[in-house]
C-alpha cells in the first residue's frame, strides 16, 4: 500500500516576504504547500487543489480573509471539514468572535510564532483525522444497515426518522423515499421526486445535487466510501436544507444487493425539533447552553438568540465556545449538524 502524501497547506498572505517565510517553515516541517497573494488567487487555486488546511491573512486587498472564508464555505461544501486558520494583526476580541461565527477554526496573531503555528496546524490536522476516522465508521455502519434493504418491511422503519432519506440504485433511480422525503417533495420547496428521480426544486441548486449524486454513484461503483455535502435553497424565503449524499458500495454480506447511494436531507429550519433534556444528557450542557444549542439547531442566528435571551452577543459567543469544546466541534455548521444528528431526530408525530 502506497504511503499517503503529506498534508497540503494553502497559505494566503499578501506580504510576499512573510508568505515565503511561512511556506519555508511548513516545507521544512514536512508539509506540502500552495500559496496565493489574495483571496481571488486562492479561489483560482482551489479549482486544481484540495488543501488539508487553509492558513489565511485577514487584511488583504481585493478579497480579504473574511470574504475568502465566506466564499469557501458557500461554494466548496466538499471542503467543509478543512480547517481554516486566520493570520491576523488585529487584537480586538470582536474580530475573533466574528471569524468564529463565520466558521474560522483558529487564530494566529502576527508577528507569527512559527513554533505555535506548527503546533496549531498539527493539532487541527489531528482533530480532522479523528473526525474522519469516526465518520468512516459511521459510514460503514450505514452501509451495513442500508445495503440489505430489499424493498420490504425494513424500509418502513425509515419512515420513523425525521431526516429525509432517499435510497438510489446504481443507475441513480429512486429505490425508496421515506415519509419525510416524500413530504418534502410534496411541498415542492426543496426537492422533487418525478419519474423515479430526485432533483432540487431550485434550478440553481439542482446541478450541485445531481453532481454530488453522480460522484457518489461513481465512488460506490469502485467500492469507495464517499460522503458529499451540498445545500438546497428555497427561492421564496431564507430557509435551507442540508443534503448529505453517501456512496454505499456493494457489500459481500448481501450478495443480491448492488451498490447504492443514499441521500439524507435535514428538515427545514422551522421544522427542526430537538429535545432539550436529551441534549443536556448527551453532551453535558448547562441549561443556558442547551437553549443556545436548540436555538441554533432551529436556524436562529447568534444575534437573534442574544436578543431572545436578553444577553450580549459576547455572552452568546462564550456559550458557543463552551458548546464547541463539549461537542468536539469547531464551526457552527458542524455544531448544528451534531446537535441534529445526536438525538437521531426521531419523528414522534
Amino acid at each position: 500500500m502506497s504511503k499517503a502524501p503529506p498534508p497540503l497547506i494553502l497559505v494566503v498572505e499578501d506580504e510576499a516576504a512573510l508568505r515565503g517565510d511561512i511556506v519555508e517553515e511548513l516545507q521544512e516541517a514536512g508539509y506540502r504547500t500552495a500559496a496565493a497573494p489574495d483571496g481571488h488567487a486562492a479561489l483560482a487555486l482551489l479549482a486544481d487543489v484540495a488543501p488539508d488546511l487553509v492558513l489565511c491573512d485577514i487584511t488583504m486587498p481585493g478579497l480579504d480573509g473574511y470574504g475568502l472564508l465566506a466564499t469557501l464555505r458557500e461554494r466548496h461544501p466538499d471542503l467543509a471539514e478543512v480547517p481554516f486558520v486566520f493570520l491576523t494583526a488585529l487584537s480586538d476580541p470582536r474580530d475573533v468572535v466574528e471569524g468564529k461565527l463565520m466558521g474560522a477554526d483558529d487564530y494566529l496573531v502576527k508577528p507569527v510564532d512559527y513554533d505555535l503555528m506548527l503546533a496549531t496546524i498539527a493539532a487541527r490536522l489531528r482533530q480532522v483525522a479523528r473526525i474522519r476516522q469516526s465518520h468512516g465508521g459511521e459510514v460503514a455502519r450505514l452501509r451495513d444497515a442500508l445495503s440489505g434493504l430489499s424493498g420490504g418491511g425494513a424500509e418502513r422503519a425509515l419512515d420513523l426518522v425525521a431526516l429525509g432519506i432517499v435510497l438510489l440504485d446504481g443507475r441513480g433511480r429512486v429505490l425508496h423515499a421515506n415519509r419525510a422525503a416524500r413530504a418534502m417533495a410534496g411541498a415542492g420547496d426543496f426537492i422533487t421526486l418525478h419519474g423515479g428521480r430526485i432533483g432540487a426544486a431550485e434550478t440553481a441548486c439542482d446541478h450541485g445535487l445531481r453532481q454530488a449524486m453522480e460522484d457518489a454513484r461513481e465512488a460506490a461503483q469502485t467500492g469507495a466510501d464517499r460522503v458529499i455535502g451540498t445545500v438546497l435553497e428555497n427561492a421564496d424565503d431564507a430557509r435551507t436544507v442540508s443534503a448529505l449524499v453517501c456512496a454505499l458500495p456493494h457489500d459481500p454480506a448481501y450478495p443480491s444487493a448492488e451498490h447504492r447511494v443514499a441521500v439524507f436531507l435535514s428538515p427545514p429550519a422551522r421544522e427542526r425539533r430537538v429535545s432539550e433534556p436529551l441534549l443536556m444528557d448527551l453532551f453535558g450542557l448547562t441549561p443556558t447552553e442547551t437553549r443556545v444549542a436548540a436555538a441554533l439547531a432551529a436556524g436562529a442566528r447568534p444575534a437573534t438568540i442574544a436578543e431572545e435571551l436578553g444577553v450580549s452577543q459576547t455572552t452568546i459567543a462564550f456559550h458557543m465556545r463552551n458548546l464547541f469544546e463539549k461537542t468536539g466541534t469547531n464551526r457552527q455548521i458542524d455544531l448544528v449538524a451534531l446537535i441534529l444528528a445526536g438525538p437521531m431526530m426521531i419523528d414522534t408525530v
